[in-house]
């Protein structure tokens, strides 16, 4: 398996620095559908040259597009990853795709632009060597917003992950190439305070300052902060005002919550919700809540072993298992029962900051163990 995986390393590096090029930014819709059409032509063509269906269904959900492989009766395995990513338009002005010294650089090449290949060459090869029809039960998920919470997504593959057997989910490894076996569990909110609006100068008395009320709750959200085994409650972007001689009549902040289990969660969901407001007739509104379940350990833990098991056929020596602060697409079919292992994409670091990188040696390694674990797991399935 390793030797025929490792032939196709040239073509995988060529489709990788494709997708790479292919800027996709999750908050802008036309950008997403036009990497959707380059991730189909470059993706499809690897598959068809295996024998496999080429196109997939393009479902566009409120202006988003994703995509989906089927590549034979009901879903009994499904691989999960996304085309979408946090870096904006201009980065590879910036951060240029390359690969030097054995090391691939550029915007999303981490995170996951080498998983996605990962995938359809680990389909490909499974393909060429025992027929078509050992991928049956087998499909492939391109979502277009798991970057920023998967909201037109989720259902989609919650549907599609329901009765799986697994889910094996091509977001970027551990540190060393660890798989992630563990993710906290993520809430997503948004304080809003509300005043009264006056002049700065002539009778700011007048005015119910809801920039000061943002700062009593600010106080309030960061003592929530550590309270649990692992729980972070951070507050992040904000907005006060709207004209710098006006007492401002709305302020609003945003917060990250991360935690390991599903009740510190809830715990934290029903405290952010009682804020109440400090000032004398200031308000306080909340939007937002629990976005994804954590990935708990128990279902990941028996695919782990499997990956363990078939590590030696793929050419690694070794294979570690991590949990990580932060969420993926995983969270969601995890909190279904349906086992779920989750980092399996490329080996390297860096995701999100300008050290993004992807190990090139390790990539028909990564890419032969998941053509094993499917062939695995379609066996016993």
């Amino acid at each position: 398996m390793i030797d025929a995986v490792s032939a196709r390393l040239p073509a995988m590096l060529e489709d990788v620095t494709r997708i790479i090029e292919c800027e996709s930014p999750s908050d802008d819709h036309a950008a997403i559908a036009r990497s959707a059409e380059l991730v189909t032509q470059v993706l499809g063509a690897r598959l068809a040259g295996a024998g496999l269906p080429a196109e997939p269904e393009r479902l566009v959900i409120d202006g988003v597009t994703h995509l989906r492989w089927r590549l034979g009766g009901p879903t009994r395995v499904l691989l999960l990853g996304h085309h979408d990513t946090v870096w904006p338009h201009g980065s590879l002005a910036t951060h240029p795709c390359a690969i030097r010294d054995g090391v691939l650089t550029g915007p999303g090449c981490f995170d996951m632009a080498i998983g996605l290949v990962q995938a359809v060459h680990a389909c490909a090869v499974l393909a060429e060597r025992e027929g078509a029809d050992a991928l049956a039960g087998v499909t492939i998920l391109v979502t277009g917003d798991e970057e920023i919470g998967s909201l037109t997504s989720r259902a989609l593959l919650e549907d599609e992950a329901r009765d799986a057997a697994a889910v094996l989910v091509l977001e970027a490894s551990g540190p060393g190439g660890a798989l992630k076996t563990e993710r906290k569990g993520t809430g997503m909110y948004t304080v809003t305070t509300h005043g009264r609006a006056a002049h700065a100068g002539l009778e700011p008395e007048a005015g119910i300052n809801a920039g000061l009320e943002l700062a009593h709750q600010l106080q309030a959200v960061a003592a929530f902060d550590g309270t649990g085994d692992g729980t972070t409650v951070v507050p992040t972007s904000g907005r006060i005002g709207s004209t710098s001689n006006t007492v401002p009549a709305q302020a609003s902040f945003d917060i990250d919550v991360r935690a390991r289990s599903g009740a510190e969660l809830d715990r934290i969901d029903a405290s952010i919700h009682a804020l109440a407001p400090v000032l004398d007739g200031a308000r306080v509104s909340i939007s937002g809540g629990v976005n994804r379940r954590p990935l708990e350990h128990a279902q990941a833990r028996d695919l782990f072993a499997r990956a363990t098991r078939l590590a030696a056929a793929a050419g690694i020596a070794s294979l570690d298992e991590c949990a990580v602060g932060g969420a993926s697409d995983g969270n969601f079919t995890a909190a279904l029962g349906v086992p779920t292992l989750d980092g399996l994409g490329g080996v390297g670091g860096g995701a999100h900051a300008d050290s993004e990188h992807v190990e090139v040696a390790h990539v028909p390694h990564r890419t032969a163990l998941l053509a094993l674990l499917v062939r695995d797991i379609l066996g016993d399935a």
